[in-house]
């Protein structure tokens, strides 16, 4: 008898296994998506991970598979090794590694159905939420629970269904919820018999009286060339109807006639704008000499670093190196932080390598990332993959070459939900897996990154001049706290030189961007009598103002509510706004230069697709003069126009109560002001702080980011900090405060017995409560030269042994982030 492992689409560490059904022997193979019965009444999608003939040591009747959804296997065997890869470093399971790694689309799961007995009749009368349910059958006679849930407006329906159920009324079962839809379009095609010239001249003199179906058909003829086989194409039913601004009904006038018909096939979404193919620039003296270097240290290193300055022209060097693998017949992998960046960069790369591009990131739909998976499963030729960390799961054959641009970017890190990976580090294994190479870049490196490429341990190749030697731009320290005490900037946000320099750049035709690393309009309401603060109900954070909204928001849980009119503690009527956010920034350049215009990219704004793509469309076509934004501002962007950048609260981001957080900052104002002055000219950048004096301002003002890297590991040596030691967060969260402080602790001291001093805590965070949820954390300090797989068992068996002495200890929800940021 035969036995498949599968992995199913839960946080479940281990396969299970199944049996496969005779005649489905042959047809399962390692990578195939079943559905298998799994819990009472629930079926899932599972991937095949291994298949056998050893009978299961257990006294459990084995399931049987139920069904098989492939032909061939859907994923290739590197994935799957990658997979157990990213469960066993982040200590997570390989269900989640599954359910982050599969489109939705290729997923599928019952849902339960609910089918009404048209032949019910009520025994006595039925409450309003029994009748409101039969009601949402009207015209069918099966619905699922989600489609009754949003006929009738219930929230919990189950209970309703359940009483009617036992009345007679409707009957449950489960049933398979689709998953990927091929997209299919109508095209219109000649019917054979009118092939032939002379029954085709015979139709003309049939449609001269119906003078719109013969226009239709010498439209038809004209786009299709159907007469001329050497130039003959598909012409789609709404192409005809669009360029012929005929109604559907004259075309169905002509299929009624059966000059022409119709048919179905499947198209594809995807749709990158492919414009005539450009060949490569040619490389600048500097450029040509990384390129080089670069080539050479893959020699003897797998994974290289280019620290090359903002706007040096990093991007043209790994087009180059792209264009080498695609050349030799491999593929390439270029990864992008953010989303924002993939809008303004796919044009220029599909320029050059045309339908060879594929984009892959979050924003697409189910159906359009299915496709992509099939594209690069089932087509041989070498493609780029344009993509965020998602794309890392992609089915590569024969990966040559990652790109991991802006490689210091904490977006490469998931954090919600499970698996926890970081994808710079994720990416350098599996290039790896398939003997690729990897080459990480950024003008400012993480810190981890550098090390190991002075260490050796990656090449290093540095570019230190700008694109057509452009000047860096003039950093400008600004004292607001001198400012604000000689009232200068008393009811303004803005320093008078950020004022004068913005103006000037706006007289000139330039433009301007306003960086301000937090949305919203204030973080803090305040009541000025009592000092009372909103703060979430779920989360123990106060609330942000968000002007547009008129709301007061939850960062952390989404929760919302209505500003109120006078404070519920004292019924004080001043509540007065601190701090400020984009929004405030916003308005306040609005009253300032109200000629301008201004737009602001934050999350709030950019929420889509579509919203992202047309602010950096606008900015960069001069449509807007003044950009505010978040930190997406500081993801690589390129803007030919931008003479002043302004960084209106440095502070914020030096204070903050993370080890990393001046590497951070660094990063984020060195970033930021690698916008300004990117061509012919010196760029200005003002940077508002009340700590002029302060080392980490010294170093930005001098890009000094050797200094910076200099200090920063002096003081992690010292304290056991990364690059020298790897970080483990233990996250514990509990409804019940008490039970989670007191557990925490016999944890955390059972862990010490075989850990000692490489366990700190636990300690409560600064945040702690999140979605009613109260929050422990205890940190792990591990030796970086130390195996994972050893402290992994360790954590395993103290968690099982935990649940074994303290039942209460299930109630816990424990979570590992290995390499936080």
């Amino acid at each position: 008898m035969t036995y498949a492992e599968v992995i199913l689409p839960l946080p479940l560490e281990e396969t299970y296994t199944y049996r496969i059904p005779p005649d489905m022997e042959k047809a399962v193979t390692v990578g195939c998506r079943v559905i298998v019965h799994f819990g009472k009444k629930r079926y899932y999608t599972a991937i095949v991970a291994e298949v056998h003939t050893r009978a299961p040591q257990s006294d459990y009747a084995t399931k049987e598979i139920f069904a098989l959804l492939d032909a061939a296997p859907i994923l290739r065997r590197p994935q799957l090794r990658f997979w157990r890869w990213i469960a066993s470093y982040y200590l997570c399971a390989l269900g989640d590694v599954y359910k982050a790694a599969l489109p939705s689309g290729l997923k599928l799961e019952s849902e339960t159905a609910v089918t009404y007995n048209e032949a019910f009749e009520a025994d006595g009368p039925l409450r309003p939420n029994e009748q409101s349910v039969l009601d949402a059958f009207a015209g069918t006679v099966r619905l699922t629970v989600s489609e009754i849930e949003r006929k009738t407006g219930l929230r919990n329906v189950m209970p309703v269904v359940t009483s009617l159920m036992s009345r007679g009324a409707v009957v449950i079962n489960e049933e398979i919820k689709k998953g990927f839809v091929p997209k299919m379009q109508t095209f219109i095609r000649l019917a054979p018999e009118y092939q032939d010239e002379k029954v085709l001249h015979a139709a003309f003199d049939e449609l001269r009286r119906a003078k719109k179906q013969e226009t239709l058909l010498m439209t038809f003829l004209e786009l299709s060339h159907a007469l001329n086989p050497a130039l003959a194409r598909e012409v789609s039913k709404k192409e005809l109807l669009e360029y012929s601004q005929m109604a559907p009904a004259v075309l169905t006038g002509l299929l009624s006639r059966g000059i022409v018909e119709s048919y179905e096939k499947e198209v594809g979404r995807l749709q990158v704008p492919v414009s005539r193919l450009r060949p490569l620039s040619p490389l600048t003296e500097a450029q040509e000499k990384a390129y080089d270097e670069i080539h050479e240290a893959f020699k003897s290193k797998d994974i290289c670093l280019l620290h090359g300055v903002t706007s040096s022209g990093k991007t043209e060097i790994y087009v180059r190196m792209i264009a080498d693998a695609l050349r030799s017949g491999r593929q390439a992998l270029y990864m992008l932080p953010e989303i924002a960046i993939t809008t303004q960069i796919t044009e220029r790369l599909a320029r050059l390598f045309g339908d060879k591009l594929v984009v892959y990131h979050s924003k697409f739909s189910d159906n359009e990332r299915v496709e992509i998976w099939n594209k690069l499963l089932h087509e041989g030729e070498p493609l780029v993959v344009l993509g965020v960390r998602s794309s890392l799961f992609l089915p590569f054959k024969n990966l040559g070459l990652v790109i991991v641009d802006e490689e210091h970017e904490t977006s490469y890190k998931q954090q919600d939900p499970s698996p926890r990976y970081h994808a710079r580090s994720a990416a350098t294994v599996l290039a790896n897996m398939h003997g690729a190479k990897t080459l990480l870049g950024s003008a400012t490196p993480s810190i981890d990154s550098y090390f190991n490429a002075t260490n050796g341990k990656y090449g290093l190749v540095e570019l230190k001049t700008r694109y057509g030697n452009c000047l860096m731009p003039e950093i400008i320290p600004v004292d607001v706290k001198e400012l604000k005490r000689k009232k200068i900037m008393k009811d303004t946000l803005f320093s008078p030189l950020l004022i004068r320099k913005m103006q000037e750049a706006l007289d000139g035709g330039e433009q301007v961007i306003l960086f301000q690393n937090r949305r919203g309009f204030a973080p803090v309401m305040e009541c000025r009598h009592c000092g009372w603060i909103p703060h979430c109900v779920h989360c123990d954070v106060s609330l942000t103002y968000h002007k547009f909204k008129n709301q007061l928001v939850c960062h952390y849980c989404g929760y919302t509510q209505y500003v109120p009119y006078q404070c519920p503690a004292c019924e004080g009527q001043e509540l007065r706004m601190l701090g400020f956010g984009t929004e405030k920034v916003e308005e306040e350049i609005n009253a300032l230069f109200p000629s301008a215009r201004v737009e602001r990219l934050d999350m709030d704004t950019a929420r889509t697709r579509s919203a992202y793509e047309r602010i950096l469309s606008d900015y960069e076509k001069g449509k807007t003069n003044i950009l505010i934004g978040t930190q997406m501002l500081t993801k690589g962007l390129d803007f030919e126009n931008v003479s002043v950048v302004g960084i209106l609260n440095a502070d914020s981001l030096m204070n903050f109560p993370d080890f990393r957080a001046h590497e951070r900052a660094f990063q984020l104002m060195v970033q930021v002001s690698g916008r300004a002055g990117r061509r012919d000219k010196q760029g200005t950048v003002i940077l508002q702080t009340s700590q002029p004096e302060h080392p980490l301002i010294q170093m930005v003002g001098q890009l000094d980011y050797k200094g910076m890297v200099s200090l920063q590991l002096s003081e992690r040596s010292m304290f056991r900090y990364p690059p020298y030691y790897r970080l483990i967060v233990m996250v514990l969260r509990s409804r019940n405060e008490t039970v989670l402080r007191e557990l925490s602790e016999v944890y955390a001291r059972k862990l010490e017995q075989h850990l000692g001093d490489r366990v700190l805590g636990p300690v409560t965070p600064v945040i702690t409560r999140i979605q009613t949820l109260y929050i422990r954390q205890i940190l792990l300090k591990i030796e970086t030269s130390a195996s994972i797989s050893p402290v992994r068992e360790l954590l395993d068996q103290t968690h099982k042994e935990m649940q074994r002495q303290y039942p209460t200890f299930k109630q816990l929800i424990l979570h590992y982030d290995v390499d936080p940021v």
